[in-house]
């Protein structure tokens, strides 16, 4: 199967800076693929790489098959949506929209045309007229989507599009790119530092950290079975726990990852087998409520429902959790 974009040892360097270094990435046509890490992490280089905003220091960048290295990026068929939206505060939505296939010099009635069904595409119909300028934070991010996907890329490029949105929105949103993505059927290669993004959207997630890439996967095997610390640490809510503590409770002396929602609390001497701690800290989150728990200088957290039972700050509790709920990691980076 032919694949969308390969990444085959690339390297970005800049003066002594590893930006990216010998990363090996490959992007399945129509898949929704995440690029996830912290900020300095690497991902907004590889990004830029493959819409050829930056060359790499050595190794090669396919797309649909074909090197690019050296071409530039009107010459790619890519098209990248960025934060700040870049539309022209002097046209109206429907001249931004149609800007791609000016450059192209089609007709005027076909740049309209293909403009109207792209602003229907991401439910703008109708607003054609108005300025940039007139615009909602989300409005003017779907006449950003609309002015990329007018061009029917095989690939486009989302650099924290939804970054400058409130949460409200950014949900909304985050629903919208992904049907909107299945409706095209397109590519789409996602930027963000946003774990809860790349999560719920994502068909396939790259965590990058220092300019290397630390683990792909789905969303469910990177969020259940981390390769890393780093990934456990920084991908949702994790308990890290250190070789020594997962000695003492399974026999093996390797680092674990333990996520919050997997720990069950009882009242201390409730549960014969159960781990005992005090409750040093709490934290009402709606539904659920975050309990800090120490065991004896290892401090575990679990997410308990909300509700009556939640136990209070000092009392002591028990604590029990699967098995299968306790993945050891490969690695300790």
């Amino acid at each position: 199967m032919t694949t969308a974009v390969l990444l085959k040892q690339v390297s970005r360097h800049f003066g002594l800076i590893k930006a990216l270094d010998n990363i090996d990435l490959e992007v399945g046509p129509g898949e929704f693929f995440a690029m996830l890490g912290p900020s300095g992490s690497g991902k907004t280089t590889c990004l830029r790489l493959i819409a050829g905003f930056e060359q790499p220091t050595s190794g090669r960048i396919e797309i649909f098959g074909e090197g690019v290295e050296g071409v530039p990026p009107y010459r790619r068929n890519v098209n990248t949506v960025f934060q700040d939206y870049a539309l022209f505060p002097h046209m109206n939505v429907l001249e931004n929209v149609c800007y791609p296939l000016m450059l192209k010099k089609l007709d005027k009635a076909t740049q309209r045309r293909e403009a109207e069904a792209a602003l229907e595409l991401v439910k703008l119909g109708g607003y054609g007229g108005r300025r940039p300028g007139e615009l909602s934070g989300g409005q003017r991010q779907r006449v950003a989507l609309a002015r990329a996907i007018i061009n029917k890329p095989k690939v486009l490029l989302l650099d924290e599009p939804l970054g400058a949105l409130d949460l409200k929105l950014r949900e909304q949103m985050q629903e919208e790119l992904k049907a909107l993505q299945k409706t095209l059927g397109i590519t789409f290669i996602f930027v963000t530092h946003d774990q809860g993004e790349a999560l719920s959207m994502a068909d396939r997630i790259a965590v990058f950290d220092q300019g290397r890439v630390m683990q792909v996967g789905t969303p469910e095997e990177i969020y259940r079975r981390p390769q890393s610390r780093f990934v456990a640490d920084f991908v949702g809510s994790s308990n890290v726990m250190a070789p020594a503590f997962v000695e003492r409770i399974v026999g093996e002396k390797r680092w674990a990852s333990l996520r919050p929602e997997a720990v069950r609390v009882s009242a201390a001497g409730g549960a014969a087998a159960a781990l005992t701690g005090t409750v040093v800290a709490k934290s009402y989150l709606g539904s659920t409520t975050r309990l800090a728990i120490d065991l004896d200088g290892t401090r575990i957290h679990a997410a308990v429902p909300s509700g009556d039972n939640v136990p209070a700050e000092g009392a002591r509790v028990s604590l029990e959790f699967d098995r299968d709920a306790l993945h050891l990691m490969e690695n300790e980076g």
